[in-house]
């Protein structure tokens, strides 16, 4: 049996020729999302600003932290991990549920895992308005540098679609993933300076930190947005590195997989 490999030039081009497919998509998805809702897309932004209150609360008075601007370094962090872990969740469940779909139609299957991820992209740039927001009421100074605000997020956008792909093939296979995967973004969540400051951390458990994609993204956000500092050549590295290789992984697994999908689904 020869070995296939990934045509890189074919996926690309199949994303255009399928273009106005991927926009009816994250159109239904984002009116799966917001149907019957009186505030509809509002949510948005009110969802990253309550949820920011309340953890603002617990974190600055009941544990203490003492991280300046905790609302701005909060709102930060948790608008970077929920687009992934959103993203990567509704990608996870891509495949299975638009089974009759693909019974019905040739449609090349890693369109639907990339929709998800870009209808939840949609939703993120509603939240940034949040983040907006909250520089605004705490008089956060605007630097230069937020005009860069969505390198960090292009280079999550492509680890984002890898972990999509290649949890959308083996969750056909491997139904527990579902559960899996929600255990697994709990542990991440934690595991990510989110609520924190990494200099908490003892030396050695700093080191492994840095083996977390999710902390450099979230590091450059946070440089640029807050800080107005560009990251160091290593962030750079980390983010751009991590990005593409998931998102060849991604490819890769999903490609070996697909074959397969009609008998599973």
């Amino acid at each position: 049996m020869s070995r296939q490999k990934v045509d890189y030039k074919s996926v690309a081009a199949h994303f255009v020729q399928y273009r106005p497919l991927i926009n009816e998509l994250v159109g239904r998805d984002l009116k799966v999302k917001y149907r019957r809702s009186f505030l509809g897309y509002v949510w948005s932004v009110l969802n990253p600003l309550l949820m920011m209150v309340v953890q603002t609360v617990i974190f600055s008075y009941m544990f203490r932290s003492d991280i300046p601007n905790y609302p701005l370094y909060l709102i930060c962090g948790n608008t970077l991990f929920t687009f992934f872990n959103e993203s990567a969740n509704m990608g996870l469940t891509s495949i299975i549920y638009n089974a009759s779909l693909i019974k019905k139609v040739y449609i090349p299957k890693y369109i639907f895992p990339v929709s998800r991820v870009v209808s939840s992209f949609v939703t993120m740039t509603f939240s940034l308005a949040a983040v907006v927001l909250v520089m605004v009421f705490t008089r956060s100074p605007f630097y230069w540098t937020m005009l860069l605000f969505f390198i960090p997020l292009v280079f999550l956008f492509l680890f984002s679609c890898g972990m999509a792909l290649l949890l959308s093939a083996l969750t056909v296979y491997f139904r527990d993933m579902q559960h899996l995967f929600s255990i697994l973004t709990l542990g991440w969540m934690y595991a990510t300076p989110i609520f924190y400051p990494l200099e908490q951390l003892p030396p050695f458990a700093q080191g492994v930190m840095k083996l977390n994609p999710m902390y450099h993204y979230i590091n450059m956000f946070r440089n640029l947005v807050m800080y107005g500092n560009i990251p160091g050549p290593n962030t750079w590295f980390a983010c751009a590195a991590s990005g593409a290789v998931m998102l060849a992984l991604g490819l890769w697994v999903f490609h070996k997989l697909q074959r397969n999908f009609i008998l599973y689904i």
